[in-house]
């Protein structure tokens, strides 16, 4: 969800802000402050501290004023608090709690859509597996990305599983910030890109065995390159 005019410009530097710490947790913020601070009307604070309240960020309260909540209430796996905590000081370990959400999920997943893809989906998932070979070869980050990310997003929805689906943004933010943050290889990898085909390959066939382990290899792999990016 993209925030547009004068609440998203509140919007992108409070959420930064909040999420780097910079304002800190319990710290209490006054809404005339903001609105002297940007130079906005009162509507366009709230409409910007109500998508905050939504991801849990903050909570407002009458007499009290806009406290900024601990981040274990955050939505975490909401795509913006994603994007910006990789933004900031949090990179590191917010990489490495989405590539293990993706081991928990991603494999699982395949193994479903195996079972429970529509003929749409699996067709649709071989013509993604030859897009990323395609934009791979071509050294195209930005097309792969956009074609890995169609990929990963359509194995959770074909899973049959809607909990699964919902996380097609959380794992397109994180395949996002990889590359954003050059934290993938100038070119991706030949042996990554033959996983992919065998992904959709035993989508298509049915076999969740292989999908299922195809997944999972991509995914161990991908935390293992980040851990050594990383350090």
């Amino acid at each position: 969800m993209e925030i547009q005019g004068l609440p998203g410009r509140v919007l992108g530097e409070l959420g930064p802000a909040i999420a780097s710490g910079e304002i800190p947790e319990g710290a209490v913020l006054r809404g005339e402050e903001l609105e002297e601070r940007f130079g906005v009307s009162r509507t366009v604070v709230r409409e910007a501290v109500r998508v905050l309240e939504g991801m849990r960020m903050v909570a407002s309260r009458r007499r009290v004023g806009i406290t900024v909540q601990p981040k274990s209430l955050w939505d975490v796996f909401d795509p913006m608090v994603i994007r910006w905590r990789l933004a900031g000081a949090d990179r590191s370990a917010q990489l490495r709690s989405l590539g293990s959400l993706r081991m928990a999920v991603e494999p699982a997943a395949a193994a479903l859509a195996a079972l429970h893809a529509s003929d749409d989906d699996r067709r649709e998932l071989s013509s993604l597996a030859v897009e990323l070979t395609v934009t791979a070869r071509a050294a195209d980050l930005t097309a792969f990305l956009g074609h890995d990310i169609a990929f990963h997003s359509l194995v959770l929805r074909a899973s049959g599983n809607e909990m699964f689906a919902h996380l097609g943004d959380t794992v397109g933010a994180v395949l996002t910030g990889r590359t954003e943050y050059q934290l993938m290889p100038h070119q991706p990898e030949p042996y990554a890109i033959r996983l992919h085909r065998e992904v959709a390959d035993a989508i298509c066939a049915g076999d969740a065995v292989q999908a299922e382990r195809a997944m999972r290899t991509i995914v161990t792999g991908a935390l293992a390159e980040l851990e050594q990016q990383l350090g």
